[in-house]
């Protein structure tokens, strides 16, 4: 099975690395932005080139977005690809994120070419580091049963991680829905210039929701159709 490995952090991000490790020695190719991309949606490169580099026999960093990353690897670099799975992002990809998030794009972008996929993001508690050697264990029992979960066409899973502290329980894996409240939306103001200020932690947690889940300390898993 041909698979590609992409991002929205860039291919030189640590949460690629720790999707490497987690599919331990499947046929990959990895086809990631040669930059930081993170929150560009379901953007697409259509008047400008984009340029590749090719790093290694199976590494390629392209100067687009994740959207524009998969649909060259799969018409480009290899025309039988069985599944593509973008991450690990760093921070998480819930609810209404799946509009904003280029993580989650480069699975959707393979579902419209009738590939399954599956985006797997990691949320942040405060600023707390990330353990990614435990992201790639997580994520590689994750795939173990996903890869062999049938998807109907234009359909992906969404895999949403937890911030957990050594002393936490190990979490459960919980299939849910997504929430579909808005993200908390704030700026602050100097003379004509808006900042946008950012509160993750204080967005709404319907009950069951893939919000909630992750927030409570487990591994939220939700599958979206484009």
């Amino acid at each position: 099975m041909k698979i590609i490995l992409t991002n929205d952090d860039g291919i030189d991000a640590p949460g690629i690395q720790a999707l490497r490790k987690a599919v331990n020695g499947k046929n990959v190719i990895i086809a990631a932005p040669l930059e930081h991309q993170s929150g560009c949606g379901h953007q697409v490169t259509t008047e400008t080139p984009i340029k590749l580099q090719r790093r290694s026999e199976f590494e390629y960093a392209i100067a687009g977005t994740p959207a524009d990353c998969v649909r060259i690897a799969i018409t480009q670099l290899d025309y039988d690809v069985k599944y593509v799975l973008s991450g690990i992002n760093a921070g998480g990809n819930l609810g209404v994120d799946a509009y904003i998030s280029g993580t989650v794009a480069a699975v959707r972008e393979a579902a419209m070419h009738g590939i399954p996929g599956i985006a797997i993001s990691h949320y942040r508690k405060g600023k707390l580091d990330y353990n990614w050697d435990l992201a790639a264990n997580w994520t590689s029992d994750i795939l173990a049963d996903l890869l062999k979960l049938p998807l109907e066409a234009g359909s992906f899973w969404n895999v949403n991680l937890p911030h957990l502290l050594p002393e936490d329980a190990v979490p459960e894996v919980v299939f849910c829905q997504p929430c579909t409240k808005p993200l908390p939306v704030n700026y602050r103001i100097d003379g004509d210039n808006f900042y946008y200020v950012g509160e993750y932690g204080k967005r709404d947690r319907t009950p069951g929701s893939d919000v909630d889940i992750c927030f409570s300390g487990n591994i939220a898993i939700t599958q979206l159709k484009v």
